[in-house]
């Protein structure tokens, strides 16, 4: 097939190289899925028409792709370049994979001064200030330059994303994700309590995900898997129907859900309903895993984990409770014979008081690190995590006096359909140490569908609050919800943040309505 028609459209036009991109991504999880040998050299065979059309002597990548984005998507086909290097050992990969990084310091056409990518990131730039500020296109780069990372051992590449990565946390980062609006960067962190214009786009949430896995992985650091975490339990599984069957394209903490439009006929689909799934099939991949010591745990979700130790052997860890919605899980080891070996635990940074125990003995928690564990461990060691589940208050970072409410990692949030709109006015007392006195309604949680349901006292009566992911679950106008809470709280408009449906959706005509299910042929 020749390279121009690979996605039936001319090169010229705005996505051709990124639907590329994601064509050998697609072939690399078939052949790391597979083995099969023929769908490798597929990979191969298509990136290699990108071979054969840049680099030196040849068109300029950067200079092809969507004018505004000034070659962040075009740019972005490094990550599966790079994988494939790293699967093959062709040294033309590698070639091509650090002329693309080299490409972005040259002039060109859609970025007259270069893209410049490494260094703005390392001298501190904000991610509003790098080239172009498409959030995901820009994020997809840095995936890129920690594959390359690990293809060469270059410390810049690493130290490149790690400064993007710092950029989000200190100036995107919101109370339930990352923040963008448009698809782009725009200093959310500071505007997370104002009605925002197509907040949070999946995509977005989805890319910054990943690109926290890859540095749990290179770095080893928790803080990477707590940021997964925050995002997996709010921003991310909010913007999923119900049912599954379909998704949001944007979400504030504010709002109300709306379903994503579809963007492209052929397929019946956007961009986000596919971003949705990646999201949330990302969680098995950090949730457990090795390291060269041993065994890390960094989700204590309910369910199993099989690994591999470094004898040989396959541990199984049983995980029973509610995490994070319930404060105890107990995880339960079986192995076939008696091994010495370090298991790393995660002590979530949002727990002030954790405990742990093996076997009944107290163990170090060392907040928002690892309790690394090393001991001869034995079939059915049992291992008993406590977590702190106390209400606090998280003050806007705005200074406006709003503050929002959490439990563990998840956002607490006033729900249109089980806390009606009614006159009053509510003050949430706040603890000297950030704490709030709160509990847990269980009966009213089931009757309701949630997963957790919390009553704060007011002196208007009891405020009903619920997680972040199972608010607006009726996806309407008439199912609002509300995180950010001015203090006092007037409960008679507290639904109308004027964070409409307009402002979350790409239509304006009418309201979206999820399509009706297409049948395979």
């Amino acid at each position: 097939m020749e390279f121009r028609r690979v996605l039936f459209r001319s090169v010229d036009s705005g996505w051709d190289i990124w639907g590329r991109k994601y064509t050998l991504l697609g072939l690399i999880a078939a052949y790391d899925r597979t083995g099969d040998q023929a769908t490798l050299d597929a990979a191969v065979r298509a990136a290699d028409t990108l071979l054969a059309q840049f680099g030196p002597g040849k068109a300029h990548l950067p200079d092809y792709g969507y004018e505004q984005w000034k070659g962040l998507p075009s740019s972005s086909v490094l990550e599966p370049i790079a994988l494939l290097y790293e699967r093959t050992g062709e040294a033309r990969l590698l070639d091509f994979a650090q002329y693309i990084v080299g490409a972005w310091d040259q002039p060109g056409v859609l970025a007259p001064q270069g893209m410049r990518l490494i260094q703005d990131a390392l001298a501190g730039k904000k991610p509003t200030e790098l080239v172009a500020a498409k959030a995901y296109e820009q994020m997809s780069c840095f995936e890129g330059l920690c594959e390359l990372y690990r293809g060469t051992g270059n410390r810049q590449y690493l130290d490149a994303a790690l400064a993007l990565a710092e950029g989000v946390l200190k100036h995107e980062v919101t109370l339930i994700g990352p923040g963008s609006s448009g698809e782009q960067w725009f200093e959310g962190k500071l505007k997370q309590t104002e009605a925002m214009y197509k907040p949070m786009e999946v995509c977005v949430t989805a890319t910054w995900m990943k690109l926290c896995y890859q540095l749990l992985r290179l770095t080893g650091e928790a803080r990477w898997a707590e940021e997964i975490e925050r995002n997996l339990y709010n921003a991310m599984t909010a913007t999923q129907m119900p049912d599954g069957r379909w998704w949001a394209f944007f979400v504030g903490p504010n709002g109300e859900r709306v379903p994503s439009v579809v963007h492209h006929d052929d397929v019946g689909l956007s961009c986000c309903i596919v971003s949705g799934p990646r999201g949330l099939m990302l969680t098995p991949k950090w949730a457990a895993g090795t390291s060269a010591e041993g065994l890390v745990v960094n989700l204590y979700a309910p369910g199993q984990a099989s690994l591999p130790t470094p004898g040989g052997q396959t541990a199984h860890l049983q995980f029973d409770g509610n995490y994070p919605f319930a404060e105890q899980t107990t995880i339960r080891l079986s192995l076939a014979r008696p091994e010495p070996f370090e298991l790393a635990l995660r002590i979530p940074a949002w727990s002030h008081t954790t405990r742990l125990t093996v076997n009944g003995a107290e163990q170090p928690t060392p907040r928002g690190d690892y309790a690394r564990l090393q001991r001869l461990w034995q079939d059915g060691d049992q291992i008993v995590l406590t977590v702190d589940l106390t209400v606090r208050a998280q003050t806007a970072p705005v200074g406006n006096g709003q503050i929002a409410l959490t439990r563990g990692p998840v956002v607490l949030t006033l729900d249109e359909q089980m806390m009606p709109a009614r006159e009053g006015l509510a003050t949430i007392k706040v603890a000297d140490d950030g704490t709030v006195a709160a509990r847990v309604d269980d009966r009213l949680a089931r009757r309701w569908g949630k997963q957790v349901v919390v009553r704060v006292p007011s002196e208007a009566g009891d405020l009903v609050f619920c997680d972040f992911p199972s608010a607006g679950a009726g996806w309407s106008s008439e199912s609002r919800y509300r995180s950010w809470l001015p203090q006092p709280l007037d409960l008679a408009t507290v639904y109308d943040t004027g964070q409409t449906w307009q402002t979350l959706s790409h239509r304006q005509d009418a309201r979206p309505e999820v399509p009706a299910a297409r049948r395979g042929g």
